[in-house]
């Protein structure tokens, strides 16, 4: 069969395409995201692709989504409120549906920073260079998977999907913020705690880059190296430092 490399995020090695199948390299937690994937689809849940085990070569092989990935090439398609309301519907289904979901008693997770409690499973990823657009929207890049809460799910996604960055500006970041949190149908209660933990993922990228710059892990050294350091510490600063604007925006 044809393998077709896939290209364009920042960690892709070794992920082909062959035929309607994705064919990527297993870890230690393939097993436990394999059976949150199988979970997920016995639910109903059409956000994430379909698990098929093993290849004859050990790789994990999941469902090919076709569309188009967010970004950076597709993401004016999400600068409609309308757009990105929906992002929050799509988060809010997988937290909906993830909460049922039982890990094996062996399970293994890619834990990349401290989780934020244990309330889900959560994605630990959700942004859009893991939204794949098209007739079915879904997220892709499950491997950071693990323990973790549904508002440090929604606070990542805040920074990719808004995005809580200075090129957006502080009025039309905090609109669409709102706009996501609408969407996701957060609780006025939650939306006190999320404007407080805006800035926390931001803050554990920068400094899981900063350990791999230090360490020579890849690929967060060559992230490191490229840039990307930099990007999500002045973002943390921009969030950190307008933590009202976020709080009145979310609760006006």
């Amino acid at each position: 069969m044809i393998e077709e490399p896939l290209t364009g995020g920042n960690v892709s090695a070794g992920v082909v395409r062959v035929g309607d199948t994705v064919r990527r390299p297993a870890g230690p937690w393939t097993p436990a995201v394999q059976a949150l994937l199988g979970h997920l689809a016995d639910v109903g849940f059409r956000g994430a692709p379909r698990p098929y085990g093993l290849d004859e070569r050990g790789r994990q092989v999941l469902e090919y989504l076709p569309g188009t990935v967010a970004w950076p090439d597709h993401f004016d398609a999400l600068e409609d409120s309308a757009a990105l309301a929906a992002v929050g519907r799509l988060i809010r289904e997988y937290h909906d549906a993830v909460a049922g979901f039982r890990p094996p008693a062996d399970a293994r997770w890619q834990a990349l920073w401290p989780p934020h409690g244990d309330e889900i499973i959560a994605h630990h990823d959700l942004a859009p260079w893991n939204l794949v657009l098209g007739d079915r929207p879904a997220f892709i890049d499950w491997d950071g998977a693990g323990p973790g809460s549904r508002l440090w799910d929604l606070a990542y996604a805040a920074h990719g999907f808004v995005p809580l960055a200075p090129r957006t500006g502080a009025d039309g970041a905090a609109a669409r913020l709102r706009t996501l949190a609408d969407g996701y149908r957060l609780a006025e209660a939650d939306r006190y705690e999320l404007a407080e933990l805006l800035a926390v993922p931001a803050r554990a990228m920068y400094e899981l880059l900063a350990r791999g710059a230090d360490s020579g892990e890849q690929p967060w050294a060559r992230l490191w190296s490229e840039g990307h350091g930099t990007v999500w510490h002045d973002d943390a600063e921009f969030i950190e430092q307008r933590r009202d604007r976020w709080r009145t925006a979310l609760l006006a």
